[in-house]
């Protein structure tokens, strides 16, 4: 009769630790199923925001190219090979200076002229100073072998392309001056140049 006893009381227990370890294992089944959803709503939720950040940095640039591109058909400027530049023509007849844009530092750095990078500041006053000498001096040339490109540096009109370009040709100051001739760079200098620093740096390198 005691053994029958033990028996009875033997399987509702075991029944009962049954249940539990059922209901612990679903309750962590359930907590794994929840975390792993979250972390995956989570990821889906980053990478909708990069996307957005993504997008909003192609509208700046394709905005900033479409307003260039208006001011140049409203100036009704021309390059030298013929269409129209993506960038607005800043200075110069023969030989452009323009408003940095990739589509026109591209289709001149695949050229054998003389590229000029003014790299510039907004916020730099020796910047605001320079570039008008610059913008004589491209006036003044009467060659088309040159083009110079007006390259926004770490102010609040700096896109990727010419962050990206200040890093290649290791620019580290405002108002520096880069020549690229053949696809190499031949100048660097971080000086504040007059204008008969402009001519005789521009015409040595038109020699090289």
């Amino acid at each position: 009769m005691q053994n029958n006893l033990q028996k009875g009381f033997a399987m509702p227990t075991a029944i009962a630790i049954v249940a539990i370890v059922l209901v612990l294992g679903g309750v962590v089944f359930y907590a794994n199923r929840s975390q792993t959803t979250n972390d995956k709503m989570a990821q889906e939720k980053a990478m909708r925001e990069q996307e957005a950040m993504e997008q909003k940095e192609k509208d700046i640039m394709m905005n900033k190219e479409e307003a260039n591109m208006m001011d140049n058909d409203k100036n009704g400027m021309m390059p030298a090979e013929g269409g129209t530049y993506s960038g607005a023509v800043l200075a110069g007849t023969s030989a452009p200076l323009l408003d940095f844009t990739k589509a026109d530092y591209d289709s001149a750095i695949k050229t054998n002229k003389l590229v000029v990078l003014y790299f510039y500041a907004n916020w730099c006053p020796i910047c605001k100073k320079e570039f008008p000498i610059m913008q004589e001096a491209f006036n003044e040339l009467e060659t088309d072998a040159v083009v110079g490109f007006r390259v926004n540096y770490n102010d609040d009109q700096t896109d990727d392309t010419e962050k990206n370009l200040a890093r290649e040709f290791g620019v580290a100051y405002q108002h520096t001056k880069v020549f690229v001739k053949n696809g190499t760079r031949i100048l660097k200098s971080p000086e504040s140049w007059d204008d008969k620093r402009y001519d005789i740096e521009i015409n040595k390198a038109l020699t090289q």
